[in-house]
């Protein structure tokens, strides 16, 4: 049924797609009766399944592996599926199911004076365990949000921002904004939070030393543990811990240099 309530930013985007268009890892084409969708990756496929809008939730809810998915902006979505929208209304409950939010935030991102939230904002609202989110400094911000919000884990073009970090640039990413800080950041932030707070070991490395410490890490970053959950946070092979001291041991190599 078609709403017969306005909807701007479904009529902009329906507007985009002229023929095809881009919206993180789904290829959105026009159609004579209506829209096609289907993974990026499965472009030049021509026997895909047509799945209804109940398969498309499940398409969005588990990885290939069938591991849950936390972050639905996260560069895992199945491929393998087509689903066909035969009106803007089919197209919008399309894509709330695959990107929750991501329909409505490109098109605030888009008008005037985008409702972006400032870190600091955001976490000076926090209350309860996520308060501590606070005690972070700039420097250490920056390194949750370059390792939390890594296009590994993430397809959403960071906006908000923190002292001395910029906002992500648009190609390096998606169409999709993120506009604040979402509950996995928040939740990582935390978590680094409490991390910081304890006592730190002295071990002191030689430049050779650290090069080796970052190599493994690359290595654990680019193959991580199969049974590690995304936002699992307390292990200590997560993908993101791993990325962050990445960006740790990055840093103390280039003040070596420098």
């Amino acid at each position: 049924m078609v709403s017969a309530i306005p909807n701007p930013a479904l009529a902009a985007f329906a507007a985009q797609v002229a023929p095809e268009m881009v919206f993180a890892q789904v290829l959105v084409r026009s159609a004579p009766d209506g829209f096609q969708l289907r993974h990026i990756d499965d472009r030049d496929a021509t026997a895909l399944p047509t799945v209804s809008l109940a398969s498309l939730r499940d398409v969005a809810q588990f990885t290939a592996k069938r591991q849950f998915r936390p972050l639905k902006s996260a560069p895992t979505l199945q491929r393998g599926w087509a689903f066909h929208a035969c009106c803007a209304s089919e197209l919008n409950d399309a894509l709330q199911c695959l990107y929750p939010g991501g329909l409505a935030d490109w098109f605030a991102a888009r008008q005037p004076g985008p409702p972006i939230t400032h870190y600091r904002e955001f976490t000076a609202r926090q209350t309860g365990m996520y308060r501590v989110t606070t005690t972070l400094s700039d420097a250490q911000v920056g390194q949750i949000a370059r390792a939390g919000c890594h296009k590994e884990f993430c397809l959403k073009q960071r906006l908000w921002c923190v002292e001395n970090l910029r906002p992500e640039e648009l190609l390096a990413k998606s169409s999709i904004p993120c506009l604040e800080p979402c509950a996995v950041l928040l939740e990582f932030a935390r978590t680094v939070a409490r991390i910081e707070q304890r006592d730190k070991c002295g071990v002191r490395l030689a430049a050779d030393e650290l090069e080796t410490c970052t190599a493994a890490l690359q290595s654990l970053a680019r193959s991580p543990h199969e049974d590690v959950r995304e936002a699992d946070f307390a292990a200590a092979d997560n993908p993101r811990r791993v990325q962050l001291l990445l960006e740790k041991f990055t840093g103390a190599l280039l003040e070596r240099v420098t």
